[in-house]
């Protein structure tokens, strides 16, 4: 497929991916409002954020699964429709407990949207140019998670009301169904379907476990870390996930391919992604609380203030992108990212609720940045690592424990910022002199009907506090870095998949393909290189990627043209079409020189 055929089929899938972005980012600078309206506090702020990532957590590596069984066409368009229903049932919700079900159901579509996106691009695309349209995947997220907070503030203060912060998104995921019947066209991959059901009920009741017991765990009202609800949840969630662990090792389709995350760049990667997640769920989640609570913005302003983070990840998500595809190389923009995260979030640590707010901007730049240059080439490096029919399962387990990892975070960061804001909350009405019955005061985001005196202690308790979260993420950060400095980098396949080599003597088993660095050359001959044209590499470099989409065999390629220089990707493959396109060439000049002797003669 050439550039335009490519872009045309991905409209309709950036299209859904844009709007399940942006059905959580539009929610972002909503939720202060919607937590007043619905008397909710502030574990119900960070549940409302964890049902959603918990969903998508649990359900990724299921629907990775599927793309690698079945139509992922159908499968990204059903993602859609779950999701619309969501949407729906979040705009009509009267209680916090309905809200939290559609977010489930919402969390579920987001999980399928995300894994298939990954899947279908790694698909149709080969690694060496995957860095280009993943930066273009990157930069619709960015724009999504640009305009949500905007046009949700937006939609918070004008007439409509908080509901329709989930109702908009309604029209833009039917447009996004249609684009997707007309643009998406993809080659059939399906295979015969063995479902891993009891590893999926294993996976997602062992996460569900763990992620409830981290939400509710040391909250006034539910159990302390150390207690026997504690014991038996953890207990519960380690035995279920053992057992997932026995079952993935032995069924034929595994939900998470083991022999695949146990690889070692994809192990590194998912470690890192982990920490990513961490930083991109929890720190964006509290950073538009930040504006709204502690520094009295309204959700419009919050969303504008938010711009210098989605910038940072713009240019970071697309820059890296170019380049990759220019030079072929992608750990280096892994390591700068992993710095700039680390960076930004440790800067990020030092503010309070004085904080001058082009400071702050600076901060969640840099971080932003970070993020921009790590989450989707973390994706590539796993996804240049395994064959095709694997890819639809390699990218969900990436995205499954960065969204465990958010989801994780979101729960453990909000427990924490809710104590600190308690105990600050405390300290400072005791300062003013105005008596209080402990923690609850910091509990509730309700500060409309609060007295002015006691509402300022409050901001300042949460602007305050909110540096605490952006230190333990710059933590974790280093987590990451520290895999991703470990990750051997491998030079970019030029092709979408590993050929299939044929057993064809000792020829064959001694090519580099062997090795599993370059793709298989089955019945290879020795060629010498100078017997091919020059005009005959090139062709072969353009025309590569078409030609295993088009499901040209690898057994026609019959020479590997090295390929020298720093920023070379490898051999490149000679196919027989290429010799037999040269060798009518050379015939068609011998014929015209022989012409030309003639006339002069």
């Amino acid at each position: 497929m050439n550039h335009k055929q490519i872009l045309q089929a991905l409209t309709g899938l950036l299209a859904g991916l844009f709007t399940a972005i942006l059905s959580s980012t539009i929610v972002a600078n909503a939720l202060p409002t919607i937590m007043s309206d619905l008397n909710g506090s502030q574990t119900d702020f960070a549940w409302v954020i964890t049902a959603a990532l918990l969903a998508n957590a649990a359900t990724t590596p299921i629907w990775g699964k599927f793309s690698d069984l079945f139509d992922k066409k159908i499968l990204v368009q059903v993602s859609i429709v779950i999701f619309v229903a969501g949407s729906v049932l979040a705009g009509l919700a009267q209680t916090i407990p309905l809200l939290l079900t559609a977010r489930v159901i919402q969390g579920v579509a987001m999980g399928g949207l995300t894994a298939l996106a990954q899947a279908i691009i790694g698909t149709i695309i080969a690694p060496r140019e995957r860095g280009r349209y993943s930066g273009y995947m990157g930069g619709v997220m960015a724009v999504a998670t640009a305009g949500g907070p905007l046009l949700g503030g937006f939609i918070v203060d004008s007439p409509l009301g908080w509901r329709w912060t989930f109702f908009v998104c309604v029209p833009l995921a039917i447009i996004a169904l249609i684009l997707l019947q007309v643009t998406l066209k993809l080659p059939d991959t399906r295979r015969k379907a063995r479902i891993d059901w009891l590893g999926s009920i294993l996976l997602t009741a062992g996460v569900s476990l763990l992620l409830i017991w981290v939400s509710f765990a040391g909250k006034e009202g539910y159990y302390e870390w150390f207690s026997r609800e504690s014991a038996l949840m953890v207990g519960g969630s380690g035995i279920l996930l053992a057992l997932l662990l026995v079952v993935e090792a032995r069924v034929a389709e595994p939900i998470i391919p083991l022999k695949i995350i146990s690889e070692r760049t994809t192990a590194l990667a998912i470690i890192a992604s982990i920490a990513v997640g961490i930083a991109l769920f929890a720190s964006s989640s509290y950073l538009g609380q930040y504006y709204q609570v502690a520094r009295g913005a309204t959700p419009t302003e919050a969303g504008l203030l938010t711009l210098p983070m989605i910038a940072g990840n713009l240019l970071g998500s697309i820059g890296a992108g170019q380049l990759v595809t220019k030079f072929g190389k992608w750990k280096r923009y892994l390591i700068a990212g992993g710095l700039f995260l680390i960076a930004g979030l440790g800067l990020a640590g030092t503010i309070d609720h004085l904080t001058e707010l082009w400071v702050v901007g600076i901060y969640t730049f840099v971080f932003g940045m970070g993020l921009g240059l790590m989450l989707q080439n973390l994706v590539l490096a796993v996804q240049n690592t395994v064959a095709v029919k694997d890819i639809g399962s390699a990218s969900a387990s990436v995205a499954f424990f960065r969204s465990l990892g958010g989801a994780a975070g979101v729960a453990v960061l909000g427990a924490v910022l809710g104590n600190q804001v308690a105990d600050k909350t405390t300290e400072g009405l005791a300062a003013a002199g105005i008596p209080t019955s402990g923690g609850a005061a910091g509990g509730s985001l309700d500060l409309v009907d609060l007295p002015a005196p006691i509402a300022d202690i409050v901001r300042a308790a949460y602007g305050d506090s909110t540096a605490l979260i952006f230190l333990i993420t710059a933590v974790i950060a280093v987590l990451g870095l520290v895999c991703v400095l470990f990750i051997k980098e491998t030079p970019l396949r030029r092709t979408v998949d590993f050929a299939q080599a044929a057993p064809a003597g000792p020829a064959a088993s001694m090519s580099p393909a062997a090795t599993g660095t370059t793709p298989a050359v089955a019945g290879a001959q020795a060629t010498a290189p100078s017997a091919v044209a020059p005009a005959a590499a090139h062709s072969a470099r353009k025309d590569r990627a078409a030609h295993a989409a088009d499901g040209a065999g690898e057994s026609d390629v019959v020479a590997l043209k090295p390929s020298r220089g720093r920023h070379s990707a490898g051999p490149v493959a000679i196919s027989k079409a290429d010799l037999e396109r040269v060798a009518q060439e050379l015939s068609e000049l011998d014929a015209e020189l022989s012409d030309r002797a003639g006339v002069n003669r």
